[in-house]
């Protein structure tokens, strides 16, 4: 084997022990370098008499008649089902640059029962400083329809009254950003934690050289980077696909409470505990009861419902918890009781109270 083949091998071996490591660039963001949110009020036209019937959308249709020309005569309401009042949003991603292309979401604020086969007419983008960052305009493209019987009835599926528009949005000014001031940059985790925030500097001072990075907190770490964007760009370039191991995330366990999912994470631990479960079932039925008069009497037939009452138990049975347990000990301790999802709900959380979880409880 010449020195080639083996410098190869030996970089193989090197990164093939990093094939489950995180990048630096799914891990954090650099600070000051965000999207931003952009939103505009604007009408949507042609439509097929889906429209509004609100007196604001008539008054916005006047305004836009009068920019164009058109002088309507005083007291004159400009009711069209045609059209409809929507506000336009998007996101202005960083470094977008003018005469870019970006996507919006037009929705509509008034009682339009469909936006479909509409189309937007010129609708300036307004930033939180009140600055016009882009303009929207173009067909929409609903996902949603919807229809409706002479006697009221009315079927959708979607949401006919909300679409989109691909490339729908110039950008016309560009946002200033952080990327090129001072001779840092400050890398914020996603999710804050001291062992990633210590790994992640370790990770960049043993590859470029001791001194670049220092840990600020448990969610930011500073990088010494070069001034010259030309050189800023590739250094973050490195920086951001370097690899490491993030530190694993504390012992939690997260509830849904409206669908019953449950997640338990891997660092859950259990004291030593006796759990006794059992439902109560209570169930009501009502049948009807007809009264009949004789024949040739004066009576009336009358209705009287009965009401049967029946109450079942379940026999609670108890399972001992034994301290230390793992998270397969758990489950299975769980699913020998025959418990439901809603019923580990209630036991999770008896647990918790009396002390026995040695988790954080998380109810969403």
């Amino acid at each position: 084997m010449n020195i080639k083949s083996m410098i190869i091998t030996f970089l193989l071996l090197t990164f093939s022990g990093f094939s489950y490591a995180d990048r630096i660039k799914d891990l954090a963001s650099i600070a000051g370098v965000r999207d931003n949110q952009l939103v505009g009020y604007g009408l949507v036209i042609g439509l097929d008499g889906t429209g509004d019937k609100t007196k604001f959308t008539g008054q916005s249709l006047r305004s836009m008649l009068r920019e164009m020309g058109v002088k309507l005569a005083p007291g004159i309401d400009p009711k069209s089902k045609n059209v409809a009042a929507v506000v336009v949003h998007a996101n202005l991603t960083p470094f977008a640059k003018p005469g870019q292309k970006m996507d919006v979401t037009v929705s509509s604020v008034g009682d339009a029962k469909s936006l479909r086969g509409g189309s937007l007419i010129m609708t300036p983008l307004k930033g939180a400083d009140g600055q016009i960052y882009a303009m929207a305009q173009g067909n929409l493209v609903v996902s949603g329809f919807g229809a409706e019987a002479g006697d009221g009835s009315r079927v959708s599926v979607n949401i006919p009254s909300a679409g989109r528009i691909p490339g729908g949005a110039t950008v016309e000014r560009t946002v200033k950003n952080a990327f090129n001031v001072g001779d840092s940059i400050i890398l914020n985790l996603h999710e804050p934690d001291f062992t990633t925030a210590s790994r992640l500097t370790d990770a960049i001072n043993h590859t470029i050289g001791k001194g670049t990075a220092r840990s600020i907190d448990a969610s930011s770490i500073k990088v010494n980077a070069p001034r010259d964007p030309s050189q800023r760009v590739p250094f973050l370039s490195l920086v951001e696909n370097l690899n490491l191991n993030p530190g694993e995330a504390s012992a939690k366990v997260v509830v849904n409470s409206r669908t019953g999912t449950i997640v338990i994470g891997k660092y859950v631990r259990i004291r030593s505990v006796a759990v006794a479960h059992g439902n109560l079932s209570v169930t009501i039925s009502a049948n009807a009861e007809v009264s009949q008069p004789n024949a040739l009497s004066d009576g009336e037939t009358v209705v009287s419902p009965n009401f049967d009452i029946e109450v079942n138990e379940e026999n609670a049975r108890m399972f001992v918890v034994n301290e230390g347990i793992s998270l397969n000990d758990l489950v299975n301790a769980v699913n020998s009781v025959g418990a439901a999802p809603g019923d580990l709900v209630a036991i999770l959380e008896a647990m918790k109270q009396a002390g026995a979880l040695r988790a954080e409880l998380v109810i969403i």
